[in-house]
């Protein structure tokens, strides 16, 4: 069941006719687009809504001199105290304390199953445990258990293909290290599980990692805790054939999150690399996750190879992310807010997908390959740096289905600069409307129709930032509407523009006002800023050299020299037009 929880959205949209780009006519309707001016919406607030943790501050604490030791020597195990029952190869601990674990079980298990309402602590300082029949670490009763990974120490578990159960209808327990309760991993060691059965680490209430290093490789899941999985700290490499971390109670809306505070997470999954049932939340961190063999490899049929998945939402507050996946790099099917963060994409499927609504409010965010770049119903930029290079279209407000009517999506721009690089499909792309009150957007639009630089069903109502963009001289092209509040210029040459010839307008003292170097062969150009007063004259160029910086097409400074086919206008119109 996905978790259907209120953010901060609320968007009202009455939207009506599609100004021609030529033409640029009155709309005949006075439409009015009003969306929440809230913007933030943060890892802590989403938590609110969320099963609280079973961490304790004093669950780390522990004395070696109270302790008690389990020796592992071969197939022999020695225990010393009480509360350990040993028979031949297993040891099972039957109530709360601290234990020891060293040494080496060649094959054997160590059980957990007690009825006190003690913490039962795990202290893993060098110790190996292997098992050929079933799950070598097993917590199958206890009030909480905490395995700390004793300074310095390198433990080691793994098991074997098939588990030998006394009832044939049992598929539990089902990883390497297996726990039906609330389980944490800490301590400044390092854990290595090698699982041949099912999954790495399995917790069937809460798992947390609060610190530690942990190296798995699985034959399904890496790590899963089924009302959550936080991870607050450690180094943890996952080599994965399912899922690498999975948190899956699907009857409890407040549970089935994942949450990262921070650490070291080197994944490579062939399914999911991070896959919440509810919500996935990411406050920090370092993450390199490869899925389904890369962006090389596009994800077949019903497979799901998505870099980070929160079906009910993902909010990402900050973080390094480098992402290589054959499904959506990012994925809800509901919600996605970005608060920050540098991202390093590259899909064989979208980049940044909901199906709801995506909120960029600040962060990085670099995509070198994807079909699509940002798409869902609701898009929603405040700030931040966004490039896009895209097969298909880079940013896309869909309400889901193809139309060539309003279906009341949007795009909303706010701010940020956007660099979208669009070679086979649109750059700023939507079934229904499109508002822009500041920031940069600059469209490296597709060469040849019938894709276009700009397209929208409804509206594109354009009142601050900067705008330029060109494209192909698809009959299909569209400027800004001409309900906006800040003018436009829409060109048209006769013949095209070969790719890194320069646009460039100056007014009538000389002054330059934006200097433009496409990537793509060009037959048109769509320019908006504030610069583009009602009354004023300008002239424009193409061709020359700018001695200016370039960021990403667009010069700032320096001198333009040279350039030809110059034609001078006078903005009489919101929409000025020009067929050259």
């Amino acid at each position: 069941m996905y978790k259907h929880k209120a953010l901060l959205f609320s968007i009202l949209f009455l939207f009506s006719c599609q100004d021609n780009f030529l033409q640029s006519p009155e709309d005949t309707v006075n439409d009015e687009i009003e969306s929440d001016s809230t913007k933030t919406f943060s890892v802590a607030e989403a938590m609110e809504a969320n099963l609280s943790t079973h961490e304790s501050p004093n669950d780390y604490n522990w004395s070696g001199t109270s302790a008690q030791t389990i020796s592992l020597n071969g197939n022999i195990i020695t225990a010393s105290g009480t509360g350990v029952s040993i028979e031949a190869n297993i040891a099972t601990i039957t109530a709360g304390g601290d234990y020891i674990l060293s040494g080496n079980l060649e094959d054997g298990r160590i059980i957990v199953d007690s009825d006190d309402k003690n913490i039962v602590r795990l202290i893993l300082d060098n110790a190996t445990i292997h098992s050929t029949t079933n799950a070598p670490l097993c917590i199958l009763n206890a009030e909480k258990t905490v395995i700390i990974l004793a300074d310095n120490s390198t433990n080691f578990l793994s098991d074997t293909g098939n588990y030998l159960f006394e009832n044939p209808q049992e598929d539990e327990p089902n990883a390497t290290l297996f726990s039906k309760d609330d389980l944490s991993i800490a301590g400044n060691g390092s854990l290595r599980i090698d699982a041949n059965y099912n999954d790495g680490i399995t917790s069937k209430d809460g798992l947390l990692i609060h610190s530690g290093g942990i190296a798995i490789t699985s034959v399904d899941d890496g790590i899963r805790g089924k009302d959550y999985l936080v991870i607050r700290n450690g180094n943890i490499t996952i080599d994965a054939l399912g899922d690498a971390l999975k948190s899956d109670n699907d009857e409890d809306s407040t549970s089935g999150y994942i949450l990262i505070e921070n650490g070291e997470l080197n994944i490579n999954a062939g399914a999911d690399g991070i896959d919440a049932e509810t919500d996935a939340l990411i406050s920090g961190g370092l993450l390199t996750i490869k899925t389904g063999g890369g962006s090389a490899m596009a994800v077949s049929g019903d497979n799901s190879a998505k870099g980070i998945k929160g079906n009910s939402l993902v909010v990402i507050d900050d973080g390094n992310f480098e992402i290589n996946a054959s499904d959506d790099a990012l994925h809800s099917n509901s919600n996605i807010v970005i608060n920050g963060g540098e991202f390093q994409i590259a899909t064989a499927d979208d980049a940044i997908h909901a199906d709801a609504s995506i909120v960029i409010n600040d962060g990085s965010i670099d995509v070198s390959k994807c079909v699509e770049g940002v798409e869902s119903n609701i898009i929603s930029i405040h700030k931040g740096t966004i490039r896009i290079i895209a097969a298909d279209d880079c940013f896309n407000s869909t309400a889901g289905t193809r139309t060539e009517r309003n279906d009341n999506s949007c795009t909303y721009i706010y701010g940020g600069t956007l660099t979208l690089n669009a070679s086979g499909g649109d750059g700023l792309d939507s079934n229904g409307n499109i508002v822009m009150e500041g920031g940069t957007v600059i469209i490296h639009g597709p060469s040849r129709d019938p894709e276009v630089m700009i397209d929208y069903n409804g509206t594109f109502k354009i009142s601050g930032g900067i705008l330029i963009s060109s494209g192909s001289a698809s009959r299909m092209t569209q400027a800004p509407s001409s309900s906006s509040d800040q003018n436009s210029l829409a060109i048209m040459f006769r013949s095209s523009m070969s790719a890194a010839t320069l646009f460039h307008i100056e007014d009538s003292n000389g002054n330059n006002v934006v200097t433009f170097k496409p990537l793509h062969n060009y037959q048109s150009i769509v320019y908006s800023s504030a610069e583009l007063e009602k009354g004023k004259t300008f002239t424009f160029y193409t061709g020359g050299s700018c001695t200016g910086e370039n960021y990403d097409g667009l010069y700032s400074g320096g001198t333009f020299t040279g350039g030809t086919n110059s034609t001078s206008f006078t903005v009489s119109s919101t929409v000025t037009s020009i067929v050259k």
